[in-house]
């Protein structure tokens, strides 16, 4: 395994994030596997030297940072490992009003929560899972200072956005005096390369860790998808913001070039696609999500698949541009 500081920050995490979105109850989705099933990927990430991994308060409605917790308190030492969990979505099925967001109230509510459900007294590093548009910039950065200051944080991250809201997040911050975000969790695969334009280049002048969700487009990667059916797995078939994200023609054109590559090097695809994201300089560690043990493995030897120039323009050279996806934009007024 390899490890690198967060960021700017003095902090060691694994090349590799073990997100536990997979982690929780198929109640909630289907795909995702049930605690029994879900606690050997913890193990074996463990033994492979992952200590890095993520969560959300909204996972499985808050039973994945349950299972997380105590398969982690089971395996390791909570000095070992590095956890990170996210706010703003709503983390039960019939939300109040005040169950969503960044309000300083929903911050307050939601990191005991998490920290409750953890079963830890702190978190790594707290993120804020998507910009709130009703809230002022300063009512949720002086929160989640106060956050750290309680020592409930250690650091602070935030997740997709524009690029324009991010800046202003870390000069209103500097500005205060207030904790920096360290990290940034961004979308960003080899099918959507938009944040190669203002994200990527700001995370790097500001010297912001980028963890990227979804490095492999959820599975779409593995070149096993189809445009009719979607593919043969469960995940396949019924991930609706998958289905949201990916599949034009261009998607598979890329997709297909992975494949290429990877049969050129004796690999898979998915380390292909893997190692292309390990070889972007802004990134930190991708969030990498596992449903087979295979998968864990996989990402782990991604690391060990080094790819020329030459590759490296080969899959991407057919990229073509996509609005955005995976957040909102400031409504128009």
């Amino acid at each position: 395994m390899e490890y690198t500081r967060l960021g700017s920050s003095g902090l060691k995490v694994s090349r590799i994030c073990l997100g536990a979105m997979t982690y929780g109850t198929p109640k909630w989705r289907a795909w995702v596997l049930d605690e029994e099933a879900s606690r050997p990927f913890v193990k074996r990430a463990i033994e492979l030297g992952i200590n890095f991994f993520d969560t959300a308060d909204m996972y499985s409605e808050g039973v994945s940072e349950e299972v997380l917790g105590r398969a982690l308190k089971d395996f390791t030492a909570r000095d070992q490992v590095v956890i990170a969990t996210k706010a703003f979505h709503p983390a039960r099925s019939s939300p109040g009003p005040n169950d969503r967001g960044l309000s300083r109230k929903h911050l307050f509510d939601a990191i005991d929560g998490s920290l409750r459900r953890l079963g830890v007294d702190y978190v790594d590093l707290y993120q804020i899972h998507r910009f709130d548009f009703s809230t002022p910039i300063e009512e949720t950065l002086c929160a989640l200072h106060d956050i750290v200051r309680a020592g409930k944080a250690r650091y602070i991250g935030a997740s997709s956005m524009s690029a324009w809201q991010f800046a202003k997040m870390l000069y209103t911050s500097d500005r205060h005096s207030w904790t920096r975000f360290a990290t940034m969790q961004n979308h960003y695969n080899l099918v959507y390369r938009e944040e190669e334009r203002e994200m990527l280049p700001l995370c790097r002048e500001e010297g912001i860790g980028v963890i990227p969700w979804s490095p492999l487009a959820r599975g779409f990667l593995a070149g096993n998808r189809r445009k009719g059916d979607f593919g043969d797995t469960s995940r396949a078939r019924t991930d609706e913001f998958a289905h949201q994200l990916y599949y034009a023609d261009g998607d598979f054109t890329v997709a297909n070039r992975v494949v290429e590559l990877a049969g050129r090097h004796g690999a898979k695809p998915t380390m292909v696609a893997l190692a292309w994201v390990l070889a972007q300089p802004e990134v930190t560690a991708p969030i990498v999500g596992a449903s087979k043990l295979a998968h864990l493995e996989d990402a782990v030897a991604a690391l060990n698949l080094r790819l020329s120039s030459d590759d490296l323009a080969f899959v991407e050279q057919p990229y073509q541009p996509h609005s955005v996806l995976g957040f909102d934009l400031p409504p128009r007024r």
